[in-house]
């Protein structure tokens, strides 16, 4: 049963990658809007100087989306082939189902790089992003991610035996 959960976990993950992709092209004009909105670092008041400068070339803001939302489907594409192997090996040996979960692995860690160093590193350390409104629910949403990512991480990465 402890496999099953890990690969609905990994399934699980995945959906929210592809969700959370999906949703950002649905909505791609306000996507860029929000990714232009933090790297033009506009309203920042509480540290109004930044050791990087703005960021307002439509090209550079069209490169980050399109970096991001690539992330994503590379990370929900990775999980859904790690939860499809560690699936048909689930009712193996020990050894063949964890030689199984690499790409659920490389998957969550695609994850933990969109969310954690995409939007905590870059996002929230870099460009201050937590200086807005909008910027700070986006840096709380994608720690919620990244937790999400990190867990389902540890949990597969746990050796069965």
């Amino acid at each position: 049963m402890i496999r099953t959960f890990k690969c609905i976990f990994v399934l699980l993950l995945g959906l929210m990658a592809l969700l959370y992709a999906l949703q950002n092209i649905a909505n791609i004009e306000a996507c860029y809007a929000a990714i232009a909105y933090v790297l033009s670092l506009a309203d920042h008041s509480v540290y109004p100087h930044s050791i990087f400068p703005a960021i307002t070339a439509p090209s550079v803001v069209w490169t980050a989306v399109v970096v991001i939302i690539t992330s994503e489907l590379i990370a929900a594409l990775l999980l859904f082939i790690g939860c499809w192997q560690m699936w048909q090996a689930r009712k193996a040996a020990a050894k063949e189902f964890n030689q199984r979960k690499a790409f659920a692995l490389y998957g969550a860690g695609v994850g933990i790089v969109v969310w954690f160093g995409y939007f905590g590193v870059f996002g929230g350390a870099l460009m201050q992003m937590w200086q807005t409104q909008a910027g700070g629910m986006s840096l709380t949403g994608a720690f919620q991610y990244f937790a999400s990512c990190v867990f389902v991480w540890l949990i597969v990465n746990n050796p069965d035996t």
